[in-house]
């Protein structure tokens, strides 16, 4: 959100001045997304901008005129948020995370754990992309002849429990589900990672910048540029229906070497030479 305001800034959109932002956080809990939601349809906003995709279903069921901007959406048509990406229609737009991420994913993570049997996939039992992330991540393991584990839990009191199954069933790497439950909880995901012993690759770079030991996915720096520029046009007179749906264009690959030390893991060099950003002990 730091970025979206910065950009916003930068097009000439100050708060205080000429502009006021209204802040809501459900702290990971999707039953708190419907009053969130009707807090801020309420109030009234001439906008509403969000990344996650019950939050914008919250919204929709209330109001179909406010104007809605997606940060990053895994599914945005099959999650019903817009009707096609070229034409959304209705009062939604943004940008999707629709790129082919999961076999990339796997991928960088079987470089780093080149003889993993099994790798473990943490997922949001409750949130509603889970199952198609879980579907392309199926398909990339079979692709790569890796058996996945999945594991979903609902709540961070599951995550312990969780972290135990995977040790028990042996699952040699992990991949966790980018979604608004993890990262509002990433540092307590890459210490579990760390005590567990586990490699995990992570959605985005924050969780690399407390400890996750490699991330690959968006830039959130960018994804929050171009959402300001969405908010820009919209407040200038366009309508969100007529504003295509973009993919993300820049992604990011962080490792964090303090990590792989503590997990006694060597990093090929090849991977570093590939990586945005490493981060030194």
């Amino acid at each position: 959100m730091g970025t979206l305001i910065k950009r916003l800034r930068e097009l000439g959109y100050e708060e205080g001045r000429n502009i006021a932002v209204e802040y809501r956080w459900a702290e990971g809990k999707i039953d708190r997304l419907p009053d969130l939601a009707a807090e801020l349809v309420g109030l009234p906003v001439d906008i509403i901008i969000s990344g996650d995709t019950d939050a914008i279903l919250a919204v929709q069921r209330l109001s179909q005129t406010i104007p809605v901007v997606m940060t990053a959406i895994a599914d945005p048509v099959g999650s019903g948020l817009v009707a096609s990406l070229v034409r959304p229609g209705g009062n939604t737009t943004g940008l999707t995370m629709m790129a082919e991420l999961a076999g990339k994913r796997l991928e960088l993570l079987r470089v780093i754990v080149p003889r993993a049997v099994s790798m473990a996939v943490l997922a949001h039992r409750d949130h509603r992309p889970t199952a198609q992330f879980i579907r392309e991540t199926e398909v990339a393991g079979q692709a790569l002849n890796v058996p996945l584990q999945i594991v979903q839990v609902r709540d961070p009191g599951e995550f312990d429990g969780a972290f135990a199954n995977m040790i028990r069933a042996r699952a040699a790497a992990l991949i966790i589900q980018n979604n608004f439950l993890f990262n509002t909880h990433l540092r307590r995901l890459a210490d579990l990672g760390i005590k567990h012993h586990l490699p995990a690759m992570y959605p985005f770079r924050n969780f690399a910048n407390v400890g996750g030991l490699i991330t690959y996915g968006p830039d959130p720096d960018d994804l929050g540029r171009r959402a300001a520029t969405y908010v820009d046009k919209i407040l200038k007179g366009a309508k969100p229906g007529d504003l295509p749906v973009e993919q993300p264009t820049k992604f990011d690959l962080v490792i964090n070497l303090k990590t792989a030390k503590a997990l006694g893991l060597t990093i090929p060099p090849s991977l570093l030479l590939r990586a945005d950003q490493v981060i030194h002990p």
